[in-house]
């Protein structure tokens, strides 16, 4: 894998790699890296297309030509990156995160998390999450 992959890239969090990371998200990040996550996902383009706040047929334009995604979409693809990767480590395997993002949670108002994943704030809810089941806090 390379820094150009949004998964790798967040995992070191020194100076260099945070300073590579954000060129990325401002040269945008290409439709085969999005792929990758995407495929990790459980979630449809349409679905996809619903985070990242574009039609489903501006997200097939992306796929058909491989096209990069803006800086504002490629952020977000970053932060949902860093968000499976958490999660990933949190239950164990993608698997377990995946079915935990579709279940409906007390804690976050009785929503799937999915459901959160189209906006900063509900991600970092997500996160905080997270963060509470990793530590044994829970609601």
């Amino acid at each position: 894998m390379e820094l150009s992959d949004p998964f790798v890239a967040y995992r070191s969090t020194d100076d260099g790699n945070v300073l590579s990371l954000i060129e990325m998200i401002r040269h945008g990040i290409g439709f085969q890296a999005f792929n990758h996550l995407a495929s990790r996902s459980l979630f449809s383009l349409a679905e996809w297309s619903s985070f990242l706040h574009i039609s489903d047929r501006t997200m097939q334009r992306h796929k058909k030509e491989n096209r990069s995604f803006d800086p504002l979409q490629s952020e977000k693809i970053v932060e949902i990156a860093i968000l499976f990767n958490k999660g990933s480590d949190v239950f164990g395997n993608i698997e377990k995160f995946n079915l935990w993002l579709e279940t409906d949670n007390l804690a976050l108002g009785k929503t799937k998390p999915k459901l959160l994943l189209d906006n900063t704030f509900g991600i970092g809810m997500i996160k905080d999450e997270l963060t509470r089941i990793e530590h044994g806090v829970l609601a």
